[in-house]
């Protein structure tokens, strides 16, 4: 997501109904979420809806992609949040701020971007304050070719009747979220990869068909 066509492309797609999702799930987990941080924050599109549905809510909001960065701006002074959402290029490996520095480390399909996700699940754990809660979200890897057709096809299918330009950023989209699938980690591999950092098997789950979730409260 390091060129303007990519992060205008991903800014271009229709996310609502998945953000929505996103944040409806972090609340019931963390009502109350206080200091947040998120974590490949893309374009901003969740903090931004976070930030409607939660009024105290304050968001640090990370990502190593300029080009998304310079859009996530746009997005958050177009929706007036620029006092309650701060953008900041850093990598999430390396963070930087003090232990338990959040009530709440979030992060929404940044998991498959990183070849070994163990330091930056480490560090969003670490970040993590006692009491605050981690919720991550990611795409899982599918069970085989067939599997990943069947999902390309439903969730990312190209519209008939469309102008060559808005067919090829539908195409693009599309060969992305495959690509994505592809790169992603199963239910398996991630309950492993927490483990060694106290996260229980049971508070990594699947929450689509698509989708699995660490959702867990920092003892």
């Amino acid at each position: 997501m390091d060129t303007a066509q990519e992060a205008s492309d991903y800014d271009a797609m229709d996310h609502r109904e998945v953000n929505a999702r996103f944040v409806d799930d972090l609340l019931a987990v963390q009502p109350s979420p206080g200091r947040v941080l998120d974590v490949g924050t893309g374009t901003a599109l969740i903090p931004i809806e976070l930030c409607k549905r939660a009024p105290a809510a304050n968001v640090d909001a990370i990502d190593l992609a300029a080009h998304m960065l310079e859009l996530a701006k746009c997005n958050v002074a177009r929706e007036r949040l620029d006092g309650r959402v701060r953008l900041a290029l850093q990598d999430a490996k390396k963070a930087g701020w003090p232990d338990g520095a959040f009530d709440t480390v979030m992060s929404n399909s940044i998991v498959h971007h990183i070849p070994d996700p163990r330091d930056v699940l480490a560090e969003m754990w670490r970040l993590t304050r006692a009491g605050g809660v981690l919720f991550v979200r990611d795409l899982a890897r599918p069970d085989g070719d067939g599997r990943v057709r069947e999902l390309v096809s439903t969730y990312t299918a190209v519209p008939a009747n469309l102008t060559p330009e808005v067919r090829a950023m539908h195409e693009r989209q599309r060969d992305l979220f495959e690509a994505s699938l592809r790169a992603a980690l199963t239910l398996g591999e991630v309950q492993a990869t927490v483990a060694p950092l106290g996260i229980a098997a049971t508070d990594v789950r699947m929450t689509s068909d698509r989708h699995w979730t660490i959702a867990c409260r920092k003892s």
